[in-house]
């Protein structure tokens, strides 16, 4: 869920390569609700800064839905610019666009 397209790309070819089987790419917090709800992914790569919903909005309404992904967020930013935000969320990890690996993705996901 990234407001960029060609970021969205990159991942999903990322995660194709990597053996994810991507079920979804959305470009805003209010269609990553519906597609959270629709499709019902494992593990969702969400942009802190969308245009709508930011990240960490989207993260408290998928708390009140009957959904449970496990949520990564990622932005351009560092995770020390959202302060303590992004342990509050419950967020499973952080990883900045530029460091987003099968590496990174899969340390995010291993301290669950």
């Amino acid at each position: 869920m990234d407001d960029h397209a060609d970021f969205r790309a990159h991942a999903v070819q990322l995660l194709d390569a990597a053996g994810y089987e991507v079920v979804g790419s959305c470009p805003d917090g209010r269609s990553a609700l519906a597609a959270i709800v629709t499709l019902r992914p494992d593990l969702v790569l969400l942009d802190v800064q969308l245009p709508d919903i930011d990240g960490f909005g989207v993260m408290a309404q998928v708390e009140e839905l009957d959904a449970d992904p496990t949520i990564v967020l990622i932005s351009t930013r560092e995770e020390a610019d959202y302060g303590s935000r992004v342990v509050r969320s419950g967020a499973a990890g952080f990883i900045t666009k530029a460091e987003l690996s099968v590496q990174s993705l899969s340390r995010a996901v291993a301290r669950l």
